[in-house]
């Protein structure tokens, strides 16, 4: 598992989108249990603290120490530097495990034993994530521009499954059926650039170069963005669920 996201944490925290409130109501309906859910590479705990209201129990473990320390504290949260293929939970523990914007950098393999060692019959996997960020066809041309010619060659290979939608990732279970769901913001241009400086290929860009590659967009962003203080940034969510029975 790479850890690409210790430096600037509290960017991270900050800037990233989070969750829509239907989506975990939708998760709330379908669930098989309520003990114990586990949040496999939680980053800032945003997904945990979310859970924290159904669950009894949350685990939520990451191998940034530095995301977990600018992660949402809750009672019922328990933080835990862990790699996500080994951990130290019980087997036939959890009624619910989900990972957040982060399989694809899980060695499958050996992710995927510990799920079914540590789920309970019946379990819910859920794999979440978001698509790239629509706002304008003039604003979303510049960041084409970025994402592809700019900072292209610098993006984990891993970032395939992303753009497929995490369609191609394995995924041994019985899967289910679920609606489409998307993230929506009103951002101002500032948090929208904050967001984009999040962005792995950027960070991988910058200490190579040595400088900020929004700095080569910067005043198109500007100009595209125009005199509206806030405009309408919307991700589609990628979602894959399955029933976990293959456990020890």
């Amino acid at each position: 598992m790479k850890d690409n996201f210790s430096t600037g944490s509290d960017n991270y925290a900050r800037y990233r989108p989070t969750y829509p409130d239907d989506f975990f109501d939708y998760l709330n309906r379908i669930k098989t249990g309520s003990q114990n859910a586990w949040d496999c590479g939680t980053g800032n705990g945003q997904v945990a603290g979310k859970l924290a209201a159904v669950y009894d129990n949350v685990f939520a473990t990451d191998i940034s120490q530095s995301q977990l320390d600018n992660a949402v504290i809750v009672d019922n949260v328990h933080y835990s530097l862990q790699p996500a293929e080994k951990t130290d939970f019980p087997d036939n523990f959890f009624d619910l495990i989900i990972v957040s914007q982060a399989v694809h950098w899980f060695d499958f393999v050996k992710f995927y034993a510990e799920v079914n060692r540590t789920a309970k019959n019946n379990a819910l996997l859920v794999i979440v994530g978001y698509a790239r960020d629509t706002i304008a066809p003039e604003l979303d041309s510049i960041v084409d521009k970025l994402y592809y010619n700019i900072v292209g060659k610098y993006w984990d290979k891993e970032r395939k499954y992303i753009e497929e939608g995490y369609r191609t990732i394995p995924f041994p279970f019985e899967e289910m059926e679920s609606p489409d769901f998307k993230i929506s913001y009103d951002w101002t241009l500032e948090h929208f650039i904050g967001y984009l400086e999040t962005w792995s290929a950027v960070k991988h860009f910058i200490k190579e170069k040595g400088f900020n590659p929004l700095d080569l967009i910067r005043e198109e962003l500007k100009d595209g963005w125009g005199q509206t203080e806030k405009r309408v940034v919307e991700f589609p969510l990628l979602l894959r669920i399955g029933k976990i029975k293959n456990v020890s």
